[in-house]
Order: C-alpha cells, then sequence, then structure tokens
C-alpha cells in the first residue's frame, strides 16, 4: 500500500510514452518528481499515523489513549516515601513543620506528616520514580530551622516507581481481551489488583485457608518484594482488616490477605578456562551483570510462571558469553550442581559470584 519515491516515479514514468525523454534531469523527471516526492511523505505520515492508531504497535500517549478507551489506565510514577528522624542540641525530638524542605545528595524532601513519636515524621521525595528510593542518611534543610541540630532519612517506607513502561501496559491491554472477568474469579483480581500502583505482578491463591480466604502473593513495579508499608496500603485497597465485608475492591464474603513474594539469594560458583592475558576479576564483574540481568528478567517473568526455576545452562551461557571465557564448569547455586527451583512465592537474587 505504502510506496517509496523511487516506486512512484518508476510506476509515474512507466505511464509516459517511450518516444517521450524519461532520464532524470529531463523536461517529464523533473515535473512529475515534486509529486512522486510528495505523495511519499503522505505515505510515510499515514504509516505512521497507522502505527499510532493501534495497540500492538502504538507507543507514549497514543498507547495510553488506545488502552484508556478499554478501560486499561497507564500507572502513574510514584514518589518514595520514608521516615525521618530530627533532634535538636540535645539530642532531643524537634519539631518540624509540616512542608519544610530538606536536600540529601542531589535529591529534595518535604516534610509531609507527623508520626506519634516526638521528633520523627514522614518525608516524600519530590522526585518521581525509582531514583528516589537509593539515599539514607543526613539531610540539609533548605531554609533555617531554629533549634535544629541533626535530620536523617532512617528508613524506606514506600518504593518510588517510574511511570509504567509501554511495554507493561501494553500487555495489560491485551489481556483484557483474553480473559473473563467475573464477581472475584481469579482474572479478576489479577486485573483490579495489575491496575493499582505499587504492583507489578500478582499471583492469586483461592481459598488457601480455608472456604472464603484469598491470598494475593504481590511483588512490587520494581519487581522486587513490596516493603511493609505498601503491602499495608494494597491491604487498605483490597480488604481491609481482611474481614470480608465488602469495603475494598474485593467481593463480600472474600477475607483477603496480601503478603510480598519472599526475596531468595542465590550464591553462584563456577570454575572458568580463561584465554591466557586475561583479569580475571574483570571477567567476573562482567559475568555478574550479566547474571544479574538474567535474574531480573525471571523476576519480571514470575507472574506468569508456576514456578521460577535458575537454570545452570542458562547462567553458564552468559558466562560464555564474557570476553576472554572458554570455558566453564563446575557451576553450582547454592553450593548444589543444579538447577535451582524456586517456590511457588519466590522470586531470586543475586547474592554473589565467585570464580575459579
Amino acid at each position: 500500500m505504502y510506496e517509496s519515491y523511487e516506486e512512484l516515479m518508476e510506476k509515474k514514468l512507466e505511464q509516459v510514452s517511450q518516444k517521450r525523454d524519461r532520464r532524470q534531469g529531463s523536461i517529464i523527471f523533473d515535473a512529475i518528481a515534486p509529486n512522486a516526492a510528495e505523495t511519499a511523505i503522505f505515505y510515510t505520515d499515514l504509516k505512521m499515523m497507522e502505527n499510532r492508531t493501534y495497540g500492538d504497535s502504538a507507543t507514549e500517549q497514543d498507547l495510553t489513549r488506545r488502552c484508556m478507551e478499554r478501560g486499561v489506565f497507564r500507572k502513574e510514577g510514584t514518589k518514595a516515601t520514608f521516615l525521618g528522624k530530627f533532634t535538636d542540641r540535645n539530642e532531643q525530638g524537634c519539631n518540624v513543620p509540616i512542608g519544610m524542605r530538606f536536600n540529601l545528595e542531589e535529591l529534595n524532601y518535604v516534610v509531609i506528616e507527623k508520626t506519634t513519636t516526638a521528633g520523627e515524621y514522614i518525608l516524600e521525595c519530590e522526585t518521581v520514580g525509582e531514583i528516589g528510593n537509593q539515599y539514607l542518611g543526613d539531610l540539609i534543610p533548605i531554609t533555617y530551622l531554629e533549634g535544629l541540630a541533626k535530620g536523617e532519612l532512617v528508613e524506606l517506607l514506600t518504593e518510588g516507581e517510574d511511570e509504567e513502561p509501554d511495554e507493561s501496559l501494553r500487555k495489560r491491554y491485551f489481556s483484557s481481551f483474553n480473559t473473563d472477568t467475573f464477581g472475584g474469579n481469579i482474572e479478576d483480581y489479577k486485573v483490579k489488583v495489575m491496575a493499582l500502583k505499587g504492583v507489578g505482578g500478582v499471583k492469586v491463591t483461592p481459598v488457601w485457608n480455608g472456604g472464603g480466604t484469598v491470598k494475593l502473593t504481590i511483588v512490587d513495579g520494581n519487581f522486587n518484594a513490596p516493603i511493609e508499608g505498601e503491602i499495608a496500603k494494597i491491604q487498605q485497597v483490597i480488604d481491609p482488616q481482611k474481614r470480608g465485608l465488602g469495603y475494598g475492591i474485593a467481593p463480600i464474603g472474600h477475607k483477603v490477605t496480601v503478603e510480598p513474594a519472599k526475596e531468595v539469594k542465590c550464591h553462584i560458583e563456577m570454575t572458568l578456562l580463561l584465554k591466557d592475558g586475561t583479569n580475571k576479576t574483570k571477567v567476573t564483574e562482567e559475568i555478574t551483570n550479566s547474571i544479574e540481568d538474567y535474574f531480573s528478567n525471571l523476576r519480571k517473568q514470575w507472574a506468569d510462571m508456576e514456578y521460577l526455576t535458575v537454570r545452570i545452562s542458562y547462567l553458564e551461557a552468559r558466562a560464555l558469553d564474557a570476553e576472554g571465557v572458554i570455558d566453564v564448569q563446575y557451576t553450582k547455586i547454592n553450593d548444589r550442581a543444579q538447577n535451582y527451583i524456586l517456590e511457588y512465592d519466590e522470586i531470586p537474587f543475586l547474592e554473589s559470584v565467585v570464580t575459579e
């Protein structure tokens, strides 16, 4: 349907009598060329508009609008929140006004709520996204506060998350066509829970503790185990107090328990045969980064798999891709020379890689 400038010129020139001069630079060629060029540009724009229209090729705002027609909404980025401690010169709790701003490294934080403990407040990172999760430590006040001697971030309460990427949103969009959701069935829970902020994957266990009970196992938007504060927020939205009274999105009679996935640390050992002159430390670092990527991909698949398996063959394949590695053998995961099969509610994390 869409033709290039060269294809258009060829078709147009074929319709001109061979008795005429049709060579490049001729009057006929120069007369046809602008029209062919404009038509080619039109076809390019038309192709772009087609790609922006359909769910399998639309991106960014176009994909957002397409999904909205289906009742599937892109998850907005969230800000990290922290527990902050503030003390005076006598190391007693210091009062800090709500809305006061502080700095740590390249990020700023604002006080949003007071806790019941003197000198302890909840602060929110002003920057949206995962970048806000990385720092704990001493705070610098942006404006002067009399009596304040020290302020610090001591605990991450809820993780910040980046805006939902296109491929995650696209996956939820197409899933909405392929599943029947009704009255609190498994697919109904998956669709509704996956639409919540802070959820990157969910597994639904029906009747896990007797009739009317449902367990939801969650990973967060970064595919890690959610921290306690995030689980509490999700529990509140779905079934406050786990009573099954219909005050959340769970149907009446469903007593829902929300739990985080369990993080399992994996220690990898392998013996390498290296080319002469190869820097072993550098190779080990490259292998570690590659295996980290493998583990990250596994965590992204967790919600769609009954059990995740860390495979020795995959680890060795990634090691062999490292520059200077000739062969890999005697690979072990947590001291065992076999694939590591995780439980239904477990996600893997790389603890360390040791090479010999």
